[in-house]
């Protein structure tokens, strides 16, 4: 009997040793099962590319002041739009290969857009190819990159140069003395209007010259309908008989000082000469030359009441202005091709149209030279 009682006992403390253990069993899969059917946890985004847009500005020299006030302009747009910008030329605008090298090396650094004045298309046209090959964008600026072929260069900043000649044709006219010879002109008294240019073949002065011409034609049929003549030069000759009015374009048989010399003495011997506009700082030079650097000009000189206007500045252009011997002259505006170069690239590359901007001229005279906004932009 008692063996029976201990083998009870015993069986029970087993049975009860098993159902303990059961729950510790049950309780220990659980979290095991429920890691197993857990959602993995979500990966942290990429982090995001901040760095600005780069956009290189390849001009065609860096020295100069006119690439100077071009940098400060393509400085303020990348302020304003945000963006990385780098300037550069080479010394001379006679090394094309050393422009070329530049922008090769520009080119590794993947930029989004690139601005560009090549001093030779030819010379960067393999460059143009890879840009449209990759898709960036080219914008010229300056002289910009005339005549490509790839399809790389999508718009050019630079000046529209009959508009800014035309410029000082429309000065001419708030020109009291000078409109009222011009009212007063016959036939047998005509008044003559002189237009002074290095050459007829450069892009640049040739379209100073048909700017001029064309808007001083203009001017003068408001006083004498039907009696303007220009005269001169056969690619702007446009003879009109009994003329009240004429026109007369000089250009220089060669580019050299002395010759424009010559041609600005030809226009001073001019019976009836009441006005003179030289299309670039070369002119200006060889008229300069003919009026004994400008004295001739002066108050009781021998062309005192003569209106002259040129373009560009220079040192010797900016003597004749504060001295009041010109009347005035048009600059280009480096500041506006250096912006609108940088705004036109941030456009291109973000996929906005864009289209050739004429970044404009400016007048200046004794009474605004020394402005801060107008002396940036008359360099020597």
């Amino acid at each position: 009997m008692k063996k029976l009682v201990v083998i009870l006992l015993t069986l029970g403390m087993v049975l009860s040793m098993f159902a303990c253990a059961a729950p510790a069993t049950t309780t220990t899969e659980e979290p095991a099962a429920a890691e197993a059917t857990q959602a993995p946890a979500a990966e942290e985004p990429a982090a995001e590319d901040t760095a600005p847009m780069y956009i290189p500005v390849m001009a065609k020299g860096f020295q100069h002041q006119f690439w100077q006030a071009v940098k400060t302009g393509a400085e303020a747009a990348a302020k304003d739009y945000g963006v990385e910008i780098y300037f550069d030329g080479p010394a001379s605008e006679t090394e094309i290969d050393a422009q070329v090298n530049m922008v090769k090396n520009e080119l590794t650094k993947n930029p989004k857009a690139l601005a560009l004045a090549a001093l030779s298309t030819e010379a960067v046209t393999e460059i143009l190819e890879e840009c449209a090959e990759k898709g960036i964008p080219v914008i010229g600026f300056d002289s910009g990159v005339p005549d490509d072929k790839t399809g790389a260069v999508k718009a050019t900043a630079s000046t529209n140069n009959e508009n800014a000649a035309a410029l000082a044709a429309e000065k001419f006219n708030e020109n009291a003395e000078l409109v009222a010879k011009m009212q007063a002109a016959t036939p047998e008294n005509p008044v003559v209007i002189g237009c002074l240019s290095q050459d007829a073949v450069s892009a640049s002065v040739t379209g100073r010259t048909t700017g001029f011409v064309n808007k001083m034609k203009e001017i003068a049929e408001t006083y004498q309908p039907g009696m303007v003549s220009v005269e001169g030069h056969t690619k702007w000759e446009s003879k009109v008989d009994n003329a009240a009015i004429i026109i007369k374009v000089e250009v220089a048989a060669t580019t050299e000082a002395t010759s424009l010399q010559t041609s600005a003495n030809a226009l001073l011997a001019t019976p009836g000469i009441a006005a003179i506009f030289c299309s670039n700082e070369g002119a200006v030079v060889g008229f300069l030359a003919a009026t004994s650097d400008g004295e001739d000009l002066a108050d009781g000189g021998k062309y005192a009441d003569l209106v002259v206007a040129g373009f560009d500045a220079g040192s010797a252009q900016k003597n004749a202005i504060r001295n009041g011997w010109f009347y005035g002259s048009v600059t280009q505006d480096p500041y506006q091709i250096g912006y609108k170069a940088v705004e036109l690239a941030y456009k291109a590359a973000m996929g906005e149209p864009v289209a050739d901007v004429d970044t404009g001229a400016q007048w200046y005279n004794a009474e605004n030279i020394d402005d801060p906004d107008i002396a940036l932009l008359v360099y020597d």
